[in-house]
């Protein structure tokens, strides 16, 4: 004679209560997003901040100068900092996709909560720098500090 296994299933109590705080755990963020509550942070203030410009050169480098006076405060060699080119290129192609031209400085910035950013004033675009790490940041600062 074959005896059958007990089938045994799971619990429906705790099934239940887990569904019930998934439920709840999806309204909440639900409900957040739509009345816009989040976390409540301090608002950074800048540490330090530069208008700078970027030009190609012959030797296909590019110069990056502070827009307020013109002295250079970095080089970029052709074939070096990929990480900075492709993030220039892509301000510059958002520009030119809108219409504007280069009359109008992009901004660097240091804030107080760590975070550097560049800005393009024009489209309002800005790239968060320290997302993409410490090496790719550092090149930026530098720009910022004024170091070639």
């Amino acid at each position: 004679m074959a005896e059958t296994a007990p089938q045994r299933s799971f619990p429906l109590g705790p099934l239940l209560g887990a569904a019930a705080v998934l439920a709840l755990a999806v309204a909440a963020a639900g409900t957040g997003r739509v009345i816009g509550a989040g976390p409540v942070l301090p608002p950074a203030s800048v540490l330090a901040a530069r208008a700078i410009r970027f030009a190609d050169l012959p030797d296909g480098g590019i110069a990056v100068s502070d827009a307020r006076d013109g002295h250079r405060v970095g080089y970029v060699a052709a074939e070096a900092d990929g990480f900075l080119r492709a993030s220039v290129r892509g301000l510059v192609q958002a520009r030119k996709q809108a219409g504007q031209g280069p009359a109008v400085p992009f901004e660097l910035t240091q804030w107080s909560d760590g975070r550097l950013t560049l800005d393009d004033p024009t489209t309002r675009r800005r790239i968060d720098l320290e997302a993409f790490g410490p090496t790719n940041a550092a090149r930026f600062a530098r720009l910022l500090a004024g170091a070639p």
